[in-house]
């Protein structure tokens, strides 16, 4: 969990793709900027298939995208959390609840505007990280919420990430230790009810 130890430093750009499709259009980007980049995959995403078009494209560094489109709750998750939040999201669909997931994409800089969009609509924030809770990039995005978007929330944002101790190396003390779509619905229930 890298991602919150460079986001740190000045002068870095941090990206962080939850697609195949994402992966090419923001290596070719990185490669043509002229500023250093931090370019962190998360092992899980590879075990996922998805399209990449052959031609050359670029996404834009600090340019988010809304994977799905909901209404009673904001989950803004980064790189296989993505994956994760989207498999909660169909299951809280069958409880009757709407769940609206945005990818950042690039976590420096940040597309705020997208989360402040989603918030205006949903009141409610959920961040979901593969990193630490203490000091995460979950973290920095909640301070910039309620730095410029305050006034939107309805309910205290909730982080999704790792618990406060070491990486276990068992099987079965990862499976514990690691977040996914069990924590991001426990997560949603708790804060529409």
């Amino acid at each position: 969990a890298l991602q919150s130890l460079f986001v740190h430093i000045p002068g870095l750009r941090i990206v962080m793709p939850s697609t195949a499709y994402d992966a090419k259009g923001l290596l070719i980007t990185a490669i043509a900027d002229n500023n250093p980049v931090i370019y962190i995959e998360q092992r899980w995403c590879y075990k996922h298939v998805g399209f990449v078009p052959e031609h050359i494209y670029s996404i834009p560094f600090g340019q988010g995208v809304v994977r799905k489109e909901g209404k009673d709750v904001t989950i803004v998750a980064v790189s296989h959390m993505v994956i994760e939040s989207l498999r909660a999201a169909e299951e809280l669909e069958k409880k009757g609840i709407s769940v609206e997931v945005i990818d950042p994409r690039s976590l420096k800089p940040l597309d705020e505007e997208i989360i402040l969009k989603s918030l205006q609509k949903t009141g409610k924030l959920i961040v979901a990280d593969l990193a630490w809770k203490t000091g995460g990039f979950s973290a920095e995005v909640i301070t910039t919420i309620a730095e410029k978007g305050l006034h939107l929330l309805k309910k205290p944002p909730v982080r999704v990430a790792f618990p406060d101790i070491p990486t276990p190396s068992g099987f079965t003390l990862e499976d514990a230790f690691y977040p996914g779509v069990k924590d991001i619905i426990q997560a949603v229930e708790t804060m529409v009810t």
